[in-house]
């Protein structure tokens, strides 16, 4: 190593027992050779990296991660931390790969976005290691039981009260749901809240009319084609690329949005309001949530320790052209 560097081997003793008489710049190169040739720091050099923290994004097709990204990527500028993107990709790098890259760079905490630990079927295996590490992590979106992890998420529950109050109030009793795959968390939080919803209300929501499918344009579309079979008047989806891919399927089989079929999606993502019609759609609050997940991450990057809770944000229903009384 001290070739790579072209520096003595005394020189490198001295930058890893911390001795005096090297420059700087000598000392950063030593520590950065370590790294790119794959060593270990000495533990009490580990956090004299630059300050970095990992930011896990599980796609950038759908609007609503990236506006994510920006708020928390902004809110750890601001600290002073520089964010790494990791964004996970069907046969591309997994979250596990990601943790080893990261953990090699001794980056200062991470934060993840609806990542593998809302899936139940998922391995979890590099949380366990994370907290073993006593790594600083904040979630956002709900966890897999207790991972022991400060967690702040949308309200799944109310989101659904909010959607399915609005139908039935503009006269819907055929309501039709699409979710995500069914060992996700937040899915089945909204399952849970459809059936409270429909025994609060007098509407029933039979089997047939609850799709499990993926989060994009093409499952929403393929999952409403099937809801539409069972005379459904409305549909309430888990996203809103699901959502304007239930539009498609509306107008696919020959009606229209609303006059024919109403559709709620759920994020409020960029320009929803733009689409044709403008979709009615629950809105996840990303500005308090991004708030609140820096808080908990520097608070921990500062030495407290985050209580593992989790941190429910109400959401708020936006109504606009893609809904209205059934026909």
């Amino acid at each position: 190593m001290a070739k790579q560097v072209g520096v003595s081997e005394a020189t490198v003793s001295r930058v890893l027992n911390e001795k005096p008489g090297v420059s700087e710049a000598t000392r950063q190169a030593v520590l950065t050779a370590l790294d790119v040739l794959g060593y270990e720091r000495p533990s009490k050099l580990r956090g004299e990296r630059a300050r970095l923290v990992g930011l896990f994004l599980p796609e950038l097709q759908n609007p609503i991660f990236p506006a994510f990204g920006e708020v928390v990527g902004g809110g750890l500028a601001q600290n002073g931390y520089t964010p790494v993107l990791c964004t996970v990709t069907g046969g591309g790098i997994t979250e596990a790969d990601y943790v080893d890259l990261l953990l090699q760079q001794h980056v200062s905490g991470v934060v993840f976005v609806a990542g593998a630990y809302t899936q139940a079927d998922a391995p979890h295996e590099h949380y366990t290691r994370l907290r073993d590490l006593k790594l600083p992590t904040v979630l956002v979106n709900a966890p897999v039981g207790d991972l022991g992890f400060a967690t702040v998420s949308t309200d799944d529950g109310i989101a659904v009260e909010l959607a399915w109050n609005h139908l039935v109030q503009l006269g819907h009793r055929d309501i039709g749901v699409v979710l995500g795959p069914a060992d996700h968390i937040p899915s089945r939080r909204k399952l849970e809240a459809a059936h409270r919803m429909s025994r609060a209300t007098g509407v029933p929501l039979p089997a047939e009319r609850v799709v499990h499918s993926h989060y994009n344009l093409e499952a929403g579309q393929a999952a409403t084609a099937r809801l539409l079979t069972t005379g459904v008047t409305a549909v309430i989806c888990a996203s809103d690329p699901m959502a304007l891919g239930a539009i498609r399927a509306v107008r696919r089989a020959g009606k229209a949005v609303p006059a024919d079929v109403s559709v709620v999606g759920f994020d409020d993502s960029a320009l929803m309001n733009s689409v044709d019609p403008p979709l009615t759609t629950v809105r996840q609050p990303i500005e308090p949530m991004g708030r609140m997940v820096i808080e908990l991450l520097v608070g921990q990057l500062s030495g407290s320790a985050a209580p593992p809770d989790e941190y429910l944000f109400e959401p708020e229903l936006v109504v606009r052209g893609s809904t209205a009384p059934p026909a």
